[in-house]
């Protein structure tokens, strides 16, 4: 049962939300994965298909979340719960409030590791480690790092503790307040890498790269990439912005806030495309070397670019940011949920919680080194996790929450609550009713059959 010990959180302003949302968004799936996806597939032809997915995907589910959530104004397994039961279902929707909880949970665990990744290299960048350096040389740099079970753990257990502090303070003391800071600072980074592109080659190759349409390129393959990696940039499915979405007040507009969210996301995916492909380009680097673009591909260039180190040092300040804004994001439902439904204070539930995704992470860096001959059906710790969250928690629980605004709750209320026209209420009916779930089951099987 609920303790209620308090009145439920609320953001300060709806300024602070889109801050908190875009910095949950716009964490290592668009500085990190977002580059190299487009390397891997085509180019300007992922960057078509993912425009075009995220409209359609993306965008409803976000809203759809944030619906439940200020409905529900609960962590998101009371919040589903007492909205089917105010709408005459099953409190057993409230399973998917815990799916989605434990999503954000599992993910943290070895997140945590990549943004300890970044920490770490901020201080080899910074120190001119990577200066002169060849691609062997980078290359055993990283793998010498997955190998040390202690390096690892430092920097995951450094990063940690970043996130349980801010979390620990409160919605608006922590979350809000560090989105306000680190959001800013981020655009400014990207800004400054960016212009010093423009200025040193590679930055006409890369604009053609990521922005002339090669539909040649636009096979299925490309579709489903760009379909999968819309769902999952926004931080759905994951129980981030049910929570989000309960500290939100009725005067939020969750159309037009959704629509600036996902705006400011896709602009600074393509920024870091921007910031890093030039970069790649003018040293002669493959783009399409897959995850290995930031932590081998990139330090390459720095050790060999005038400026390098301190470009260097900011790309991975850059990257330490984003992941950062993202963890508080991951790590806030399951604190959320702890608080309201224990006798533990906020603190408390930081602590705690953050201490089991900690141990957990500690398994997930181990599968790098000393647990490497220990398997999940195939897979070790580390990949077993990521493989879990991605093929299967995520897109169940953003279908569940699709499926359960468009087909459970009254439609004329959501109606008026999302201030829609009869023209455009149709338009998103067909949507949310039919276009996203119908895409996520196709990612869902598909990936499935890989």
């Amino acid at each position: 049962m609920a303790m209620n010990k308090q009145e439920h959180a609320q953001w300060s302003s709806s300024f602070g939300f889109v801050l908190a949302a875009v910095g949950s968004a716009v964490g290592l799936g668009n500085i990190w994965k977002f580059p190299y996806m487009v390397g891997e597939s085509g180019g300007s032809a992922f960057v078509i298909a993912y425009l075009f997915c995220i409209a359609l995907v993306g965008f409803p589910i976000l809203v759809a979340e944030w619906l439940i959530g200020r409905r529900g104004q609960k962590n998101p397994v009371n919040t589903f719960a007492d909205v089917a039961a105010s709408e005459g279902k099953s409190r057993s929707w409230g399973i998917v409030g815990a799916s989605g909880i434990l999503g954000g949970f599992l993910i943290l665990s070895f997140y945590s590791v990549i943004g300890g990744w970044a920490l770490n290299y901020i201080t080899k960048i910074a120190s001119g480690e990577f200066a002169g350096q060849d691609g062997d040389a980078v290359g055993a740099t990283f793998d010498a790092m997955l190998a040390s079970a202690g390096t690892l753990t430092i920097w995951h257990t450094v990063f940690m503790v970043l996130t349980a502090i801010i979390v620990g303070m409160g919605v608006t003391g922590g979350i809000e307040k560090t989105a306000k800071v680190l959001m800013p600072l981020l655009g400014l980074i990207l800004f400054v890498i960016v212009g010093y592109n423009v200025m040193n080659g590679g930055f006409g190759e890369a604009v053609a790269y990521l922005f002339a349409p090669d539909l040649s390129k636009l096979t299925a393959d490309v579709m489903l990439a760009a379909l999968g990696h819309a769902f999952f940039t926004l931080s759905i499915g994951m129980g981030i912005m049910i929570a989000y979405g309960s500290y939100l007040g009725r005067e939020v507009n969750l159309l037009k806030t959704a629509r600036t969210v996902v705006i400011l996301d896709t602009v600074i995916a393509l920024a870091a495309g921007l910031a890093i492909f030039p970069i790649i380009f003018s040293n002669g680097l493959d783009p399409a070397s897959g995850p290995g673009l930031i932590f081998v591909s990139l330090p390459i260039a720095f050790g060999s670019m005038g400026a390098g180190t301190i470009i260097g040092t900011l790309f991975f300040l850059l990257i330490t940011f984003a992941a950062i804004t993202s963890s508080i994001s991951l790590l806030e439902p399951t604190v959320e949920f702890l608080e309201e439904r224990t006798s533990m204070s906020r603190t408390v539930s930081t602590i705690v919680a953050s201490i089991v995704i900690w141990l957990l992470g500690i398994a997930a860096l181990l599968s790098f080194n000393l647990w490497a001959d220990f398997t999940i059906m195939g897979n070790g710790v580390f990949d077993a996790l990521d493989k879990l969250t991605s093929k299967f928690i995520l897109p169940l629980t953003g279908l569940a929450a699709i499926i359960f605004l468009g087909w459970q709750m009254d439609q004329r209320g959501i109606q008026q609550e999302l201030g829609l026209s009869n023209g455009t209420w149709t338009l998103w009916q067909i949507i949310s009713k039919f276009v996203a779930p119908i895409a996520v089951v196709i990612v869902f099987v598909t990936t499935l059959m890989d």
